[in-house]
């Protein structure tokens, strides 16, 4: 019995292949949680700009005596002038660098907001949203690109739903900004409104200086040694830092037995072909990731939460709520509660999953947007104040909102910065937030006169049926992309709607590769224990 011993003990000698041993949850890399956190930042000028407006619009309105028209315009416009930004900023990331991207997107709106605090009627006005609109535009690109490349791939959807946590978080504080100053004079409180949104930029720019530069663009300009720094602090462990950084090199097509710190990168990776290969001649896996990603941007805002955000206090109104410090009290309710929602959905990315989120969201959205309107609709042909139906659309909204949050919102930005090659990830990203922008502006600069044409119900009941042709969409074409690595998700595409067999031939692939290492190791260790 004692000389089996040795044997018995010399067993945990397969604990030295960490491959083969179950697997253990990393602990979060707090060092890519604070560059995500700060990159992500850059999120609040957008969110600022639409909830500030929200409310700002009732004071400029009374102030410059604008139509509903300029209304609308003034509110929705952002959105397209932001299209100009996020056009230029694949190409601007892929020159400068992710980090000083965002930098440059936090001093173009710095100016904007300053030159609406201190417009002086609606063309400057005007003008002030248009340099704004830059900067947001810069932002909402670069934010989920760079978090997607420097998380390691346990925690991509944690990190990289920030972006929208800081959108939400911009909002409420807009909110808070409307209530702070609606007790000035009208011709000030505006202003302040508007002007105050300077400072979270300042902030901003100072912050992201701290950061490390994206690895996937160092490696892209042939700088590995600094892209190697950056992935050993920015992974779970060293084997996964070798892992990623060896991806990288295969997708910037350099040799995988290459040290160097410095190296010469083929122009054909700095951007040359990328439009040709993303629009005019794109493989079925690029063009299956293309829809996806405009896909899910597209129906992210003609699902109607611009409408919901930006008109709060005129949907409070049409349910009853006539004063306006009650309406922008029943508006910030809405900010909380997006901000609550999109905290809950941060931490249940890695752990539920991408579809399911997703398809939940849509679904409890579908819900309550045939609530709203249902509500308003009686609201509207009802003879006197029913206060049932008031409660009923405060509790839709409120829910709309956090069904938004909980997923819809959050894995936009996930699930587009994420599927993209290296190589077409930039400009790929820049395409899906150039139709998140467009269909925004157009639902934000429609609202009033849709509403004025089919009732505040019926425009309610339009969204409704759009987000349901979003459910089906999302069911049929968007493959699970939770814990894979970045330069394996090309795989996954391609197939289309028959992307479930394809995961399915992939996963009994690596199932069967797996077994048979596996299988060499238990042998190899047995041949171990027997020679001990």
């Amino acid at each position: 019995m004692a000389e089996r011993e040795p044997a018995v003990s010399s067993a945990p000698a397969h604990l030295s292949i960490p491959a083969f041993d179950p697997p253990r949850k990393p602990k979060r890399n707090k060092y890519a949680l604070a560059c995500s956190f700060l990159a992500s930042m850059t999120s609040i000028l957008l969110g600022y700009d639409i909830g500030v407006m929200s409310g700002a619009i009732i004071y400029i309105q009374k102030d410059l005596q604008i139509t509903d028209v300029q209304k609308e315009v003034i509110m929705g416009i952002l959105n397209v002038y932001s299209l100009l930004g996020s056009a230029a900023a694949g190409r601007t990331s892929d020159w400068i660098g992710r980090r000083y991207t965002i930098v440059f997107a936090g001093a173009i709106f710095f100016a904007g907001a300053l030159l609406m605090g201190f417009a002086t009627n609606y063309a400057f006005l005007m003008v002030g949203r248009f340099v704004a609109g830059i900067g947001v535009g810069y932002a909402l690109m670069i934010a989920p690109v760079y978090t997607a490349e420097v998380a390691p791939a346990s925690s991509r959807g944690f990190l990289t739903s920030f972006a929208e946590v800081f959108i939400n978080f911009g909002i409420l504080l807009g909110y808070v900004s409307n209530f702070a100053f609606s007790k000035l004079p009208t011709n000030i409180g505006w202003r302040f409104m508007l002007g105050i949104g300077a400072v979270p930029s300042i902030f901003l720019a100072l912050g992201v200086l701290a950061m490390p530069e994206s690895p996937r663009w160092l490696v892209m300009q042939g700088r590995l040694g600094e892209a190697k720094r950056v992935l050993d602090r920015t992974s779970d462990s060293l084997e996964e830092s070798k892992l990623r950084l060896s991806d990288i090199k295969e997708a910037a097509g350099i040799p995988e037995n290459c040290d160097d710190d410095i190296v010469s990168v083929s122009k054909q990776h700095h951007g040359r072909g990328v439009w040709r290969d993303l629009l005019f001649r794109p493989s079925p896996a690029v063009r299956h990731i293309l829809m996806c990603a405009v896909g899910i941007h597209f129906f992210q805002q003609a699902s109607g939460i611009d409408s919901v955000v930006l008109y709060s206090p005129e949907i409070f109104e049409k349910a009853g709520i006539t004063n306006d410090t009650d309406k922008l009290l029943a508006t910030m309710a809405v900010g909380f509660t997006k901000t609550i929602f999109i905290l809950v959905a941060t931490f249940l990315l890695d752990k539920i999953g991408r579809r399911p989120l997703l398809l939940s969201s849509v679904a409890g959205m579908i819900l309550s947007l045939v609530g709203l309107g249902i509500g308003l609709t009686i609201i509207e042909h009802a003879d006197h104040k029913l206060i049932w139906a008031v409660a009923l659309c405060i509790a839709t909204v409120l829910s709309y909102v956090a069904f938004f949050s909980i997923g819809m919102g959050p894995i936009t930005w996930v699930y587009s910065s994420e599927i993209f090659p290296l190589r077409l990830r930039a400009q790929g990203c820049s395409m899906g937030v150039a139709a998140n922008r467009v269909t925004s502006g157009v639902i934000s600069m429609t609202f009033i006169s849709l509403y004025n044409a089919i009732s505040i119900g019926g425009a309610f009941f339009l969204y409704a049926g759009i987000a349901v042709i979003a459910w089906v969409f999302f069911y049929t074409l968007y493959p699970e992309t939770q814990g894979k690595t970045l330069e394996e998700m090309e795989t996954f595409f391609g197939t289309f709607f028959k992307w479930r067999s394809t995961m399915r031939a992939l996963e009994e692939k690596k199932g069967e590769s797996n077994g048979q290492l596996q299988l060499t190791t238990t042998t190899t260790t047995t041949a171990n224990q027997s020679w001990s």
